[in-house]
């Protein structure tokens, strides 16, 4: 006799219903680690998941997000990578960037806020942690001057002057001049090296002293100059070149 048995359904029509795809677990997992460890308790691809998932809600990430990884190193490389470089990367698009540039743009301002009003010198280690997320990801040589009041608090961050890949115009006058405006009475230089080694060359040191010269003689100290690369931190004052 001929098998009348009605076939299995398959799992996905089970209760009339579509089974959800794979990742939507995934997606709520992750979330309830990251809420329950923090940042700490994920590695860099499953960080940057979390911020594809609001770019891309219908589809798995985690290919992307290890590709990404993989092209620019860390998550911090990632966040900090030039748009252009972004799309690239086979599946990212403008919203994408979108979203990476918004999370970039809000740890900067986090840590510039945090900075701003307590004196410099006893935050030593969140000014350094924000040069370099400023900084060390860029991919052209950019110079930016801290201009501190007479606690030695930050009243103003900014760029002087973006170069090339290995080279800044840098005008001294200029820095001095700006100093005055805002009644400054000390700066930290900085200044990145987009090859990752932060080495002084001879050229960052012959600058330095030319500006140290003429914000000395009228009252403005430089109390430091620091070379940000992705392979660390080289300061002046340090160094005795200050």
């Amino acid at each position: 006799m001929p098998n009348r048995s009605k076939a299995k359904p398959p799992k996905a029509q089970l209760n009339g219903m579509a089974e959800a795809p794979h990742f939507i677990g995934h997606r709520d997992r992750l979330r309830e680690r990251f809420m329950a460890g923090g940042a700490d308790a994920l590695p860099d691809y499953e960080l940057l998941e979390l911020i594809l998932f609001r770019a891309i809600p219908r589809r798995d990430v985690k290919p992307l997000a290890k590709a990404l990884v993989a092209r620019f190193a860390s998550f911090a490389g990632v966040v900090s990578a030039p748009a252009e470089r972004l799309l690239e990367v086979e599946g990212m698009t403008e919203g994408i960037v979108r979203e990476l540039k918004i999370v970039q743009a809000a740890a900067l301002r986090l840590g510039r806020q945090s900075l701003l009003d307590r004196p410099v010198m006893s935050s030593w280690r969140d000014l350094l942690a924000y040069c370099t997320a400023a900084m060390a990801h860029e991919t052209k040589e950019q110079f930016r001057v801290l201009f501190l009041d007479r606690k030695n608090a930050l009243i103003a961050d900014e760029v002087q002057q973006e170069g090339t890949v290995d080279h800044t115009p840098v005008y001294p006058r200029e820095i001095v001049k700006r100093a005055l405006e805002l009644a400054s009475s000390a700066i930290i230089l900085v200044h990145n090296h987009p090859s990752g080694d932060p080495t002084p060359s001879t050229a960052d040191i012959d600058m330095t002293k030319t500006i140290q010269q003429a914000a000395k003689s009228l009252g403005i100290a430089v109390h430091d100059h620091l070379i940000i690369g992705r392979s660390g931190t080289t300061s002046f004052r340090t160094l005795k070149l200050l």
